[in-house]
C-alpha cells in the first residue's frame, strides 16, 4: 500500500517521501531552536492578516492562545517534535492546526522561505546583542586586570624576541581594543538584521493585499524613529545568507583574537617566561608527570578558533555556487550559525574568568623589563636629540649592541671611550639612557604605554565599559 501523501505539499505528489529521504533531509534536530523566533514570527503574521482582513479577530485570538500554548511546552519540554515533519515551521504548524481549525489559513501569504528568513535574523539580532554583552564581560575584566597591574613591567616582543619595555596594563588594554572591534562588528551585524523579508514569500511575494510594514513594526524591525524596516527585494530576500556569513565572520574573527591573548598567556605562564600564574581552576596535571600544570583553557582557546574558521568556511562553500533564489541547501546554513554562536560565547565567558583568575609574577616581569637591551632604541633617539640622522644612529647603536655581545657584558657597562670611538656624538650622560622609567615616562603620544597616557586610556576604557 502506497504510504499517505505529505501533508504539507504533497499535492502535486502520489506517495509521501521515503523514510531515508524524511531522515536525511530533516532539519527539526537542529531548527527547533529557532521555535521562539517562528512563534513570533506567526503570531506577527497573524495579526497582520487580521489587520488586513484575510482572517477574523476571533481566528487571530486563538492562533495567538495556540501558539503560546505551544511555546510553553516547548519551553517545559513537553513538545513532541516528529521527524516527519521536517522542520520547526511545520512541527509548530501541525501542533497548531491539531488545536485550532484557523491554522488552516496561517500559512496565508507566507513560505517557509520567507518564515524562515525572518526567524533567523530575529535569531541573530538577539545572538549579536547576547554574545556582545559576554565580549564586553571579557572587556571590563581585562580592564580590571590593567587597573590592578598599572605598576607592573614586561618586554613587548616582535618576532617572539624582546623588543621594548611596555606595562603590563598597555598589553592588557591591547587586547581590549581587539575585543573592542569585536563587539563593534556584532553591533553592524544586528544592524544589517533588522530588516524584515516577511512577505517575501517563496520568491515573488503574494497579490495578497498583505502589509509588510504592520508586521515588521510588530516583530521590532524599526529604526531609531520606531518605522518599519523591511527588505526591498523579494528574490534577495530568501536567498541572501550575507548575514549569516558575517556573523560566522565576526565571530571567526573573535576566535582570531582570543587565539592571540590565549597564546601570550600561555607563552607567559611557562616556565620559561614566567610574567602570570594562570588560576588552579582553568589548569590541569598530567596523568603521567606530577609536577605538570597545564593551560588548558587558554589552548581550548587556541583551538576553538579553528573550529570557528571551519563554521565562516563552510558558510561560504554553502552558497557560492547557488543561483537565485532558496535552494535546499540553505537548510544546511543553520548548524555553522549556532555552533559559532555557542563556541564564541563559551571562549567569551572562558576569557573572563581566566582574566580575572591569573596573577602577575612582579619580580619576575620586573627583572625581564630591566634587560638593557629593551633600550637601545632610546639610545638612536638620543643620538638624535643631538643631531645624528636617524639611520646614522641606528647603525651606531647597533654596533655598541654588538660591542656589548662581544665582550659578554650589559650595553650601559661599557665605558665612555669604548662608544665615543664607535660614534663620536655619544656624550658622558649616554649611559642614563638605560633607565625604565624614564624610558617610559618620556612616551608621553597617545596610544603610548608612558604612564599618563596609561591613566587617560584607563579613563577613557572606564568610561566606554560602563
Amino acid at each position: 500500500m502506497a504510504k499517505p501523501k505529505h501533508a504539507t505539499w504533497g499535492g502535486r505528489f502520489h506517495t509521501s517521501p521515503a523514510d531515508l529521504m524524511l531522515k536525511f533531509s530533516e532539519s527539526v534536530s537542529f531548527d527547533r531552536r529557532l521555535a521562539p523566533f517562528d512563534i513570533a514570527g506567526s503570531k506577527a503574521h497573524s495579526a497582520m492578516l487580521a489587520h488586513v482582513g484575510l482572517i477574523t479577530a476571533g481566528e487571530r485570538q486563538a492562533i495567538h492562545a495556540g501558539l503560546d500554548a505551544i511555546l510553553a511546552e516547548i519551553a517545559n519540554g513537553r513538545f513532541a517534535w516528529e521527524e516527519g515533519l521536517e522542520d520547526v515551521h511545520m512541527n509548530i504548524e501541525h501542533a497548531l492546526a491539531k488545536r485550532v481549525p484557523a491554522a488552516a489559513k496561517l500559512h496565508t501569504g507566507r513560505s517557509r522561505n520567507d518564515q524562515v528568513a525572518t526567524d533567523m535574523r530575529l535569531f541573530l539580532k538577539e545572538a549579536c546583542a547576547a554574545l556582545g554583552a559576554r565580549v564586553l564581560a571579557a572587556e571590563r575584566a581585562l580592564l580590571a586586570a590593567a587597573g590592578a597591574n598599572r605598576g607592573v613591567l614586561l618586554p613587548g616582543y616582535t618576532h617572539l624576541q624582546r623588543a621594548q619595555p611596555v606595562g603590563a596594563a598597555h598589553h592588557l588594554l591591547a587586547w581590549t581594543e581587539m575585543l573592542e572591534r569585536d563587539r563593534t562588528r556584532l553591533a553592524e551585524v544586528a544592524g544589517k538584521a533588522n530588516e524584515c523579508p516577511l512577505g517575501s514569500g517563496a520568491v515573488a511575494g503574494t497579490t495578497l493585499p498583505i502589509d509588510r510594514e504592520f508586521a515588521a513594526r510588530l516583530l521590532g524591525f524599526v529604526d531609531r524613529r520606531g518605522r518599519a524596516r523591511v527588505t526591498q527585494n523579494s528574490m534577495d530576500a530568501v536567498a541572501d545568507r550575507d548575514l549569516h556569513i558575517e556573523f560566522a565572520a565576526a565571530c571567526a574573527i573573535f576566535g582570531v583574537h582570543v587565539s592571540r591573548i590565549a597564546e601570550d598567556l600561555i607563552l607567559w605562564s611557562s616556565a620559561e617566561f614566567g610574567f602570570v600564574t594562570l588560576a588552579d581552576e582553568f589548569c590541569t596535571g598530567s596523568s603521567l608527570m606530577p609536577q605538570k600544570r597545564n593551560p588548558d583553557a587558554c589552548e581550548l582557546l587556541r583551538g576553538k578558533s579553528a573550529r570557528l574558521q571551519g563554521n565562516l568556511q563552510t558558510l561560504l562553500t554553502l552558497v557560492k555556487g547557488l543561483p537565485l533564489t532558496y535552494n535546499r541547501d540553505l537548510q544546511e546554513d543553520k548548524p555553522p550559525v549556532f555552533d559559532s554562536l555557542d563556541q564564541a560565547a563559551i571562549c567569551a565567558e572562558v576569557l573572563e574568568a581566566v582574566v580575572r583568575g591569573m596573577s602577575f609574577n612582579r619580580e619576575r616581569c620586573a627583572a625581564a623589563a630591566a634587560d638593557p637591551a629593551l633600550l637601545a632604541t632610546d639610545l638612536a633617539d638620543y643620538l638624535v636629540t643631538r643631531g645624528v640622522p636617524f639611520r646614522e644612529a641606528h647603525h651606531a647603536v647597533g654596533a655598541v649592541v654588538a660591542l656589548a655581545e662581544r665582550k659578554r657584558c650589559a650595553i650601559p657597562d661599557l665605558t665612555n671611550a669604548e662608544v665615543k670611538r664607535l660614534h663620536p656624538r655619544f656624550g658622558a650622560g649616554w649611559a642614563g639612557v638605560f633607565n625604565v622609567e624614564r624610558a617610559l615616562s618620556m612616551r608621553k603620544g597617545t596610544g603610548m604605554p608612558g604612564p599618563a597616557q596609561i591613566a587617560r586610556q584607563l579613563a577613557r576604557w572606564k568610561k566606554a565599559l560602563g
